[in-house]
């Protein structure tokens, strides 16, 4: 019985801007339910494979194969409706839209899954969502948009959430919120790319890691193996 095909699969994928190239043959896979760090100093690619995952930047070469559909000739929004939901680096909350209507406004059911993200549901993994819900996306603080931003990508159900810098510039007691957050969709079996330099947190959360250098794919394996090997964090990704 041959395995199942990956949610998302990247073959030998190439990109970059105008006549400079960052990425050089990513390979990339990430089965349904599983939860993959993608790591590397900044610069190294990192950004740049995810514009081109969401359709922000079309490959020069390679392939990109998403819930069982070639991608890298699609729109972001045609890949949206696939089932691909980011939580981007700045949040880019609506200042005028209040939380409720941040969640009911995206809200869709693209994962196929009984258990759906509702706003209820949404609200039992962010309190502070549902009671700040009449207040305007301008209205909270930082840690509170970065909750709605990641509650309105659960809102959509998606096949896949991708979190960029999800903890970036938040306090601390805030970022273990998020990464509590983060430990209750895996358990949920939510399919998660996340980019973030807690390398530590990671190493709990995710169950693969993928290091880039200088837009390569210079190791990936398990949470155990890169625990164990600090060389490795010391080589690609301490500054």
């Amino acid at each position: 019985m041959s395995a199942p095909e990956p949610l998302l699969s990247c073959l030998a994928l190439e990109a970059g801007y105008g006549v400079s190239q960052v990425l050089f043959g990513i390979d990339l896979q990430i089965a349904a339910g599983e939860v993959v760090s993608l790591l590397g100093r900044n610069g190294m690619g990192k950004s740049t494979t995810i514009k081109a995952l969401v359709g922000a930047l079309r490959p020069t070469a390679g392939g990109i194969r998403f819930a069982g559909e070639a991608t890298s000739r699609l729109k972001t929004d045609a890949i949206a409706r696939l089932g691909l939901a980011i939580v981007p680096e700045g949040r880019h909350v609506f200042p005028n839209l209040t939380v409720r209507e941040h969640l009911v406004a995206f809200a869709d059911r693209r994962n196929g899954l009984r258990d759906a993200w509702d706003l209820e549901r949404i609200y039992g993994v962010f309190p502070r969502l549902k009671e700040r819900q009449n207040n305007l996306g301008n209205q909270l603080s930082g840690g509170e948009q970065q909750m709605l931003a990641i509650g309105r990508a659960l809102s959509t159900n998606p096949r896949l959430l991708i979190l960029d810098e999800a903890t970036e510039g938040l306090a601390p007691v805030i970022r273990e919120e998020i990464w509590r957050c983060l430990a209750t969709l895996k358990e949920a079996g939510q399919t998660i790319l996340v980019v973030d330099k807690y390398v530590h947190r990671l190493v709990d959360l995710a169950d693969r890691h993928v290091i880039l250098e200088r837009g390569r794919v210079v190791w990936q394996g398990d949470s155990a193996a890169l625990n164990a090997d600090r060389s490795l964090w010391a080589l690609y990704l301490t500054v």
